[in-house]
């Protein structure tokens, strides 16, 4: 993990410099974008194995940087914030961060979750990947990251296609959103729980289909569960 290249994207050299010190301080090897148009391009030409992007840049902002990154990537993105406001954050992990962190923030805390979230991503880099679960109307493939309703494949963001496996692996069992929080984000993850309620909404959005019954219910005051209906 300490020989993982860092792309960290930022227009105050201050900030820039700062996080490369630390990081290049716990082994690991960095890279510099200054704006929005030299991130993608340096994502594509180096390809990090993680991404630390601010949300005000020039050119291309943060949120549109993300977006475009996640067309063709799913390296885990940590959003770096000065506002603080939870619509930023909840924006940011729906467009598929992976976490966020507010400025002004302790770089040995960022270093913390940029480790966390490797070691994550290590391991299920390293998890048997040929699973599916198979459903009425409803087939997800783990191996792939596709899910097909009603035959017709759909476009989940990875935090959207990973809460929906886990809920789907285990139909009927009840979890409550610190639980959803820990096996999705991460032990680590100092996220709102309105983050939950926010990707169960979306999932909903694009794999229910119009007058089926909930695939994934929510128990009230307590969390949410999946459930299989026959039609």
């Amino acid at each position: 993990m300490s020989e993982a290249l860092i792309l960290v994207v930022d227009d105050e050299e201050h900030i820039r410099e700062l996080v490369r010190l630390y990081l290049e301080k716990e082994g690991f090897a960095v890279a510099l974008a200054v704006d929005g148009e030299e991130a993608l391009q340096k994502v594509k030409a180096v390809s990090p194995q993680l991404i630390i992007l601010d949300i005000m840049l020039p050119k291309m902002g943060g949120w549109d940087v993300c977006r475009e990154v996640r067309k063709f990537s799913e390296t885990p993105i940590i959003m770096l914030t000065a506002k603080g406001e939870e619509f930023d954050k909840v924006l940011g992990l729906e467009l598929g961060a992976d976490d966020y962190l507010t400025k002004p923030f302790s770089p040995r805390e960022l270093v913390a979750r940029v480790k966390a979230i490797l070691r994550r991503t290590s391991h299920e880099g390293t998890a048997p990947m040929a699973e599916m679960v198979n459903y009425p109307g409803l087939v997800i493939n783990m191996a792939s990251r596709e899910v097909f309703v009603a035959e017709r494949e759909v476009t989940l963001t990875p935090k959207e296609f990973d809460l929906l496996w886990f809920l789907a692996k285990k139909p009927g069992k009840v979890f409550t959103r610190e639980q959803l929080l820990t096996a999705v984000w991460g032990y680590d993850y100092f996220g709102d729980l309105r983050t939950v309620d926010t990707h169960i909404k979306r999932l909903r959005e694009k794999v229910e289909r119009e007058g089926a019954s909930p695939r994934v219910k929510t128990i009230w005051g307590v969390g949410y569960k999946f459930e299989v209906h026959e039609k």
